[in-house]
């Protein structure tokens, strides 16, 4: 399968989950803090190469890719390179600086559930939610226990896989993945003509 038709597809799953979550988000009336990025200032991230292959392919058709790839290849901390925080002192507060391409973990996380080992949905969120919003997030958690749908987890894992069970089932530490997705887009290009008529000149 063609990058630009893998990335078309994850494309399209990600725009099915967008509007899942705002539906949700209208339901439950749970949201992110602004300016919070606590949970992309974690750095045990784990995420897939397939789910970053839009932000890497976009990358490539602007000519940054190699450029990027050798930043995250320099990179000493294990922090999402694409996560900017407003300051050094505070870095949970900051935003994503390519969010349009943020990854597939980035949209589930705090809008999504996970599966006990009883096989009830819970929904996997941040601390500042729980406590700061407290009486929506019994109200939703209530909710869902009597069948108010909720993105989960596993289900969007595997429509990912679906797509290319290779890139999507391979977990990485965030930047490693960032980094695999570029890899993945160049080496497909090395030696076959460039999307959309670009010539050698892009």
């Amino acid at each position: 399968m063609a990058i630009e038709h893998k990335v078309r597809l994850v494309e399209e799953l990600f725009d099915r989950l967008e509007k899942e979550i705002a539906v949700f988000q209208s339901e439950t009336h749970l949201h992110c803090i602004a300016g919070c990025g606590k949970c992309c200032s974690t750095p045990e991230i784990d995420a897939s190469p397939l789910e970053f292959l839009p932000w890497a392919f976009h990358l490539f058709l602007n000519g940054e890719a190699e450029d990027m790839l050798m930043q995250l290849q320099q990179k000493s901390d294990s922090n999402c390179h694409l996560y900017r925080p407003i300051s050094f002192i505070d870095r949970n507060m900051g935003s994503c600086s390519d969010y349009r391409y943020r990854g597939l973990i980035c949209r589930l996380f705090g809008y999504a559930a996970s599966r006990d080992k009883y096989g009830q949905l819970r929904l996997a969120t941040c601390k500042i939610i729980k406590e700061g919003q407290q009486e929506n997030y019994n109200t939703a958690e209530e909710a869902i226990s009597k069948g108010l749908y909720v993105p989960v987890f596993t289900d969007y894992y595997m429509q990912l896989s679906q797509i290319d069970n290779r890139l999507a089932t391979t977990l990485l530490p965030i930047n490693q993945a960032l980094a695999t997705a570029i890899e993945e887009v160049l080496h497909y290009y090395a030696y076959r003509p460039l999307p959309n008529g670009l010539g050698n000149s892009a």
